[in-house]
């Protein structure tokens, strides 16, 4: 559930309060990192990585008493109920996107093992793997296509924003990921974070990076080059640790949030 809403000078009132100032330090450091006019395997994974901390942080937030009371409150319940709807579905987003990792690892492994040992059908797992690129490449476009319907979130607490803002940079990270994966050169004009940082434009150079490279090599019917096919499993492995540990932070930031809608 992608979000529009108007950013607060004041995202937290208790902003006396160290984890309250934390995260809105995180959350600067966030809006920074979408400033970059390109996206790399690294630059990704650093997102990631910050977008996992965010979540431990508002996860501690959530157990201050000014924040416990504002989202249990009534006039508020709506709005907690979708920020929980939210967090699903950037769950589901990890899900999705270390499932698609796995795959493209469990066949890029066969076709490296195939030309260690020098034998085996290689054109065969090549073609099996292409296949494999192009119909994640279409499950990714249904995907970034859904991330770009927006609900309105009523909320009337301005406390709640920090909340706000770190679901809709959450789909932007995912959304940057997905094009990353699917080897997009540009993914258009939109942006979620763009309209709360005045960015006219968000672009991904996703030509020449480590999906892209190996995809280029096998279309042009041209031998793996081993050093290609290491780094691009590094990748995978790397991004695929950051979306484990981020799913066990969303995880807890859930439960957190359940918690006081139970009580």
């Amino acid at each position: 559930m992608a979000i529009s809403f108007h950013v607060r000078s004041n995202s937290f009132p208790s902003r006396l309060h160290p984890q309250a100032a934390h995260v809105d330090e995180q959350l600067i450091r966030l809006r920074s990192s979408e400033e970059a006019s390109t996206s790399s395997s690294s630059s990704i994974c650093q997102r990631l990585n910050n977008l996992q901390e965010l979540h431990q942080s508002l996860e501690k937030l959530i157990h201050l008493p000014a924040t416990e009371h504002a989202l249990a409150q009534e006039q508020n319940k709506k709005a907690t109920e979708q920020l929980l709807d939210g967090s699903l579905r950037i769950l589901d987003l990890c899900n999705i996107s270390r499932d698609a990792l796995s795959q493209m690892k469990e066949g890029l492994m066969e076709i490296q093992s195939i030309l260690r040992r020098k034998r085996g059908d290689l054109s065969g797992e090549i073609k099996k793997y292409l296949a494999s690129r192009r119909s994640l490449k279409k499950s990714f476009q249904k995907v970034v296509k859904s991330l770009k319907v927006k609900q309105d979130l009523k909320c009337n607490d301005d406390s709640l924003a920090v909340f706000e803002e770190t679901e809709a940079i959450s789909v932007n990270i995912f959304y940057s990921l997905f094009c990353f994966m699917s080897g997009s050169k540009t993914c258009s004009k939109w942006s979620l974070v763009s309209k709360l940082i005045n960015q006219k434009k968000v672009s991904y150079e996703a030509q020449g990076n480590e999906f892209t490279k190996v995809d280029s090599e096998f279309q042009s019917e041209k031998t793996l080059k081993m050093e290609d096919g290491q780094n691009l499993e590094s990748c995978i492995q790397d991004l695929e640790d950051e979306l484990e540990s981020l799913s066990k932070s969303l995880i807890k930031y859930r439960v957190s949030i359940l918690n006081i809608l139970g009580q």
